[in-house]
């Protein structure tokens, strides 16, 4: 079973993402878009009572369909803090990784990458610490600058940072829609995690990974609860 420790402070979190940062591969394409399997990974808190839920849903990549779906409930062991989030999603994450039956493909986190005040959200976490491929596609815009992309499903426009260096990009995923951020995790180009998030999005402005995965796991939490 995959595992990572818990810190026992917010300097030992730090620490930890900056000797993990040097291990994220930014040298492979990745897996090409509508080939083989994709997974989806998502998580949902029950603040009351310290719960939360992860769900990881395989998909088909050509067709969409969801081959297998896990779940895993777990308590927070480590506080909220901005940019250390990947410390009380990863653990419960990785067991509903474990779970799957199905090796799982590309892993596609509703969250971020490189996108990232330290450089190395929950995808570039999840990838480091599990060796798989890893994207983050986020809902809302975090700490980095950026233009407005085109209109057009498929526009986009760097995400950069203080340096203006980009590390990620607004992706318009549907006609007229608001973009989603997305962003390299592990083993995979900026251009291929860009060409994923819109085979993903065929209907909607969110990836089907992330959709299924979101709906899985508060009804994992519901049940828990």
């Amino acid at each position: 079973m995959t595992s990572v420790k818990t810190p026992a402070d917010e300097a030992e979190a730090r620490a930890i993402q900056d000797e993990l940062r040097h291990q994220v591969v930014l040298t492979e394409p990745g897996p090409p878009p509508g080939r083989g399997f994709v997974t989806g990974v998502d998580v949902a808190y029950d603040d009351a009572r310290d719960l939360v839920a992860a769900a990881a849903v395989v998909l088909d990549a050509a067709t969409l369909d969801v081959v297998e779906e896990a779940t895993a409930v777990g308590h927070v062991s480590f506080p909220y803090v901005p940019g250390l989030l990947a410390f009380r999603e990863l653990p419960t994450v990785l067991a509903a990784l474990d779970s799957l039956k199905t090796g799982p493909g590309l892993v596609v986190c509703d969250g971020y990458g490189l996108a990232h005040p330290r450089g190395f959200g929950l995808a570039c976490h999840l990838g480091v610490v599990t060796g798989l491929p890893a994207i983050g596609v986020a809902k809302n815009p975090f700490t980095f600058t950026y233009e407005e992309p085109g209109a057009r499903r498929g526009d986009s426009a760097a995400l950069r940072a203080a340096d203006g260096t980009e590390v990620g990009r607004a992706l318009r995923t549907q006609d007229g829609i608001k973009p989603v951020y997305v962003s390299v995790g592990h083993r995979v180009s900026l251009d291929n995690a860009c060409a994923h998030a819109l085979a993903l999005s065929p209907r909607f402005r969110i990836p089907e990974t992330t959709r299924h995965a979101d709906s899985l796991c508060r009804r994992a939490l519901r049940e828990a609860s």
